[in-house]
């Protein structure tokens, strides 16, 4: 990853890779549980749900969204849009929170998403115009290696983790459940769930 990439002040790290998963996990057993057929998730609305979760308020925001996936996955098959490459790699779109900016990135030679997906957050970490980052690793691969990073680097920042099982221990960020935002993005209503 360049190492002079120009953060935004609010930084979304995703490994679209493992969100896939768990959108396909979470659409499988939630089309049973109510009982109908469930759409691909709208990943507009799911990063609005992260943003909204990850403590940022509506207004003139200005959000950029990384998304980290395996070399061999041309899309993220669970979700709409889903084409890395063709819908949303340099792409944007408005919200009441703001501007989101989308760019996808996939590990090269020899490198893994882990790698390039730790590299950017500490370049996120060190980068001064960043002042919220929230995180989606990928929480059964690296993201206890995730975890540490922030514990060491003691970063004055608004910091946000999400995944489906909250940290032994707490650091220095907040930790937020993945699933509830992939819920609302899959159309899936409170009453539903009763």
């Amino acid at each position: 990853m360049e190492k002079n990439i120009q953060f935004a002040p609010n930084v979304m790290l995703i490994d679209a890779s493992y969100l896939g998963r768990v959108v396909r996990d979470m659409h499988r057993h939630y089309t049973t549980v109510v009982g109908r057929d469930l759409p691909k998730a709208d990943l507009a609305l799911l990063l609005e749900c992260l943003a909204l979760d990850g403590g940022m308020q509506f207004g003139e925001n200005e959000i950029q969204v990384l998304l980290f996936h395996d070399s061999a996955e041309r899309q993220i098959s669970t979700c709409i849009p889903s084409d890395y490459e063709k819908e949303l790699h340099g792409k944007a779109f408005e919200s009441r929170l703001g501007e989101f900016s989308l760019y996808a990135f996939q590990p090269a030679d020899m490198a893994s998403c882990e790698t390039l997906f730790t590299e950017a957050l500490s370049l996120a970490l060190n980068a001064k115009e960043t002042v919220r980052l929230l995180i989606v690793p990928d929480e059964t691969g690296y993201g206890k290696e995730v975890l540490s990073l922030l514990d060491a680097e003691k970063v004055h920042k608004d910091i946000s983790v999400f995944g489906m099982n909250p940290p032994s221990g707490q650091g220095g960020y907040a930790f937020d459940l993945l699933g509830f935002s992939v819920l609302q993005a899959l159309g899936i209503h409170a009453d539903e769930l009763r």
